[in-house]
């Protein structure tokens, strides 16, 4: 063993390609850093023992950290069928509305604990809640983002702050109510203020500052070059919702006579570096579009059926060259083993046919694909080199008992309550099922939950 290396010692292991799993895995770190990996050994003595079946860290490559608060609140107020996407977005608003800096980092920080313990390493916020009631900007215009890289911190979160430019409140109309928060006037002065919080981190190991276009829907085409320019500059990730609602896509057809995907693609756009989320109605142009040019897709499958914005085609995105990542997106559901089944269980619903994603292709995308699309590409692997990020999922629960000791285990019968231990950048976060924030802060995850999103829904004299 390496000298001043810290030793895990995994009873199996998926080293983050194919289907194989080894047994007696010892993972020697230093630092943040994995030093050494060796397979079919015996466990030393002064090793950290990992049982059941060792993954790299999970990437939720798609986080609005503040719409856990939404979570079980907003399906009674719609029911009788007469809620769609855009009346759940008002009850969002209601909430982004009673937000600021402090009590955003509170639910921001418990949102990010819920996803380590669920085996998530790094999250990517699509972070829009910028400003002050009525737009007015805080004394540090980025002090929401602030709130949030502190908070994922605290959580023991790697995160991807991708700054979103907004500016219109849908095609053609002006910000109006809280969506003014959301708002910097143009691309030029949303790409100013982002500078500043780019330098700001400049240095940090654990934050990387990315761009969002929000939609076309929120930016112009005019302005879309700006953002894109800025990312390109910095080799930056940029991330933007796209084709969510056919509404969306309606909307941009009548007002530019093109497809939001053809609107990302004449603004340069597209490409490597890009990640569109959703896809959930591309033409088939768009998907040829989207897949020669590379862009990753991020697919939100929990969050879809939430909002009822339909099943997108995953497999024929992946097949025409787009690599596909998973988020969480509201948080309606915080389980990556059930966002990686629900993109395969979905699928099968849309096709009346089994058998689109293997196990390992889902567990690529939560892992590696996912840490790739915002920025971290030397993680989502268990190899030298490589981020320290090791996650245990039991095989002897009673879900898991008896699916077997290989990645279909967990691909297909785990959930995060099956997460035992988890490791980030070298550091544990979760042990034995606990986070480290319920030994910092004297009370388990869910009362830091119910602390942070409670007082966000008191009646207001």
């Amino acid at each position: 063993m390496t000298s001043g290396a810290t030793a895990y010692w995994c009873e199996r292991a998926w080293l983050g390609s194919g289907p194989e799993v080894n047994a007696g895995v010892l993972v020697e770190v230093d630092g943040s850093r994995i030093v050494g990996v060796r397979a079919d050994t015996s466990a030393p003595a002064t090793a950290t023992r990992l049982r059941g079946l060792v993954l790299p860290g999970v990437a939720d490559a798609h986080s609005h950290a503040f719409h856990r608060a939404l979570r079980g609140r907003t399906n009674g107020a719609l029911a009788g069928g007469a809620g769609s996407f855009w009346t759940w977005r008002e009850q969002m608003y209601t909430v982004a509305d009673r937000l600021d800096p402090d009590s955003y980092h509170r639910l921001a920080r418990a949102a990010y604990a819920e996803l380590a313990l669920a085996g998530v390493t790094a999250v990517g916020e699509f972070h829009y809640l910028h400003h002050g009631p009525g737009g007015v900007p805080y004394s540090d215009p980025n002090a929401m983002a602030h709130a949030l890289v502190d908070a994922a911190r605290q959580a023991g979160l790697r995160i991807t702050l991708l700054d979103a430019c907004y500016l219109t409140g849908g095609v053609g109309s002006p910000l109006e109510g809280v969506q003014q928060r959301f708002g910097d006037g143009d691309a030029d002065r949303w790409a100013t203020r982002v500078d500043a919080l780019a330098t700001a981190y400049e240095a940090a190991e654990d934050v990387v500052v990315g761009a969002a276009v929000h939609s076309v829907r929120a930016v112009p085409p005019g302005q879309v070059p700006v953002v894109a320019g800025w990312a390109a500059g910095r080799s930056a990730p940029l991330h933007v919702h796209l084709s969510e609602q056919v509404a969306e896509n309606d909307a941009c057809l009548a007002a530019y006579g093109l497809t939001p995907a053809q609107v990302l693609a004449e603004a340069g756009a597209l490409g490597p570096r890009t990640t569109v989320v959703h896809a959930t109605h591309p033409s088939d142009g768009d998907v040829s579009l989207l897949g020669s040019s590379t862009s990753t897709v991020c697919l939100c499958p929990t969050t879809e059926r939430e909002l009822a914005d339909g099943i997108g085609p995953g497999r024929l995105l992946h097949d025409a060259g787009s690599p596909v990542a998973l988020g969480s997106d509201s948080h309606a559901v915080v389980d990556p083993y059930e966002q990686m089944r629900a993109v395969e269980m979905h699928e099968r619903l849309a096709t009346q046919r089994r058998g689109h994603w293997s196990a390992d292709e889902l567990l690529r995308a939560a892992t590696a694909a996912g840490h790739g699309c915002l920025g971290w590409a030397d993680a989502g692997v268990i190899a030298p080199g490589a981020l320290a990020d090791l996650v245990a999922v039991r095989l002897d629960s009673v879900r898991t008992a008896g699916a077997g000791d290989g990645v279909d285990a967990v691909a297909f019968a785990a959930t995060a309550a099956d997460v035992t231990d988890v490791v980030t950048g070298g550091r544990e976060t979760v042990a034995g099922g606990r986070h480290r924030l319920t030994r910092e802060l004297g009370v388990g995850v869910g009362a830091v939950l119910a602390q942070a999103i409670d007082p966000l829904w008191e009646v207001q004299a």
